[in-house]
């Protein structure tokens, strides 16, 4: 069965709170999963069944999961990948704290961290191929 994933989340789909994007990271490495699969996820000492179903079932109110029904069980899956969710956060942390400038935010890493010329030459060869990409 195919599932259309969100590419953008809606403005009902805000930032997830730590124990919701846990599960989800659990959930976007299985792709599917039911509740036990997820539990085994997790290092031990693993969190409860019934803590995991409750945080599944806030995230299918919040839109970031769905499932289809076996009876009695249900299989999850992500209705946000990875990418947009992660897109989401970037593009939030440019905005609240970098004036929503890229060039703020590069700046900030690339100045605030120790990168050695190899890494920066790395950043560099990445950016190059973004522009030859682009025209």
């Amino acid at each position: 069965m195919f599932v259309k994933r969100n590419t953008q989340l809606s403005d009902m789909q805000r930032e997830l709170t730590r124990t919701e994007e846990q599960v989800m990271q659990a959930l976007w490495q299985l792709e599917q999963g039911f509740i036990k699969d997820i539990v085994c996820c997790f290092p031990e000492p693993r969190p409860a069944y019934t803590t995991v179903s409750t945080i599944i079932r806030i995230l299918e109110k919040k839109g970031f999961v769905d499932h289809r029904a076996y009876g009695n069980s249900h299989e999850y899956f992500p209705l946000v990948s990875r990418a947009a969710y992660t897109r989401y956060l970037a593009k939030g942390l440019m905005r609240n704290y970098f004036n929503n400038s890229l060039q703020q935010l590069v700046s900030f890493f690339s100045s605030d961290k120790d990168l050695t010329v190899a890494e920066l030459d790395e950043i560099r060869q990445l950016i190059d191929e973004e522009i030859k990409r682009k025209e």
